[in-house]
């Protein structure tokens, strides 16, 4: 067994964004007096797109559903005006997704964001040009923990899942993972994901498949 692809997920993997989500959320929240401690983001509703956490808060705590809509739409304003900010090229990136384009991988993103974030979060930090597609919670019917963003990837990448490492690092992606049948590399922040790092975990891999 050879691993052919290497799919990314994109906050927490690719770019620091975590802060950057929990402070454009509950800057919109907070409009309608509505926040979410730090700790229930990090334990709770991290790696959750956006409308979950928002059909999560009218459940648990009564937010109007009637105001998903708005806070959503004023969440992602400001979710850009952080990356516009913020986001910028981090070389051990850049460099492990060169090299790793160059020996011949095949290189995807798979993210629960909207497909305008991670358009910009992609281009700002000079990632675009390394992947062979990228996924968002748009081009899905179920976001992660669901598979179907993973099985979508491996599917358009042509391979079966045993080809395909995965590199996840909450809870929600890595249930996606590793139930759409592919290997999985989890990492606690983005200085873990490196070139080393990603070809130790295709070397283990691949020694025991022999």
């Amino acid at each position: 067994m050879k691993i052919k692809a290497i799919i990314f997920d994109m906050d927490g993997v690719l770019i620091d964004a975590k802060d950057w989500h929990y402070e454009a959320l509950n800057r919109s929240l907070g409009l309608f007096g509505f926040s979410i401690s730090r700790y229930d983001h990090l334990v709770t509703y991290d790696g959750l797109p956006t409308a979950k956490k928002l059909e999560m808060l009218s459940v648990e705590r009564g937010l109007p559903k009637g105001l998903h809509k708005f806070i959503n739409e004023m969440k992602q304003i400001y979710t850009m005006e952080y990356v516009y900010m913020k986001c910028k090229p981090f070389f051990i990136h850049q460099y492990g997704l060169s090299r790793l384009k160059s020996e011949g991988y095949r290189l995807a993103l798979a993210s629960n964001s909207v497909r305008l974030t991670i358009d910009m979060m992609m281009e700002k930090s000079d990632l675009v040009r390394y992947f062979d597609f990228m996924l968002s919670n748009q081009d899905v019917t179920k976001a992660k923990p669901d598979p179907e963003i993973y099985q979508t990837a491996i599917n358009r990448l042509g391979l079966e899942p045993v080809e395909c490492l995965v590199v996840e690092d909450n809870q929600n992606g890595v249930k996606a993972a590793l139930a759409s049948g592919a290997n999985l590399l989890k990492v606690e922040t983005v200085y873990d994901v490196t070139y080393s790092n990603i070809k130790d975990k295709i070397k283990e891999l691949e020694d025991v498949a022999l």
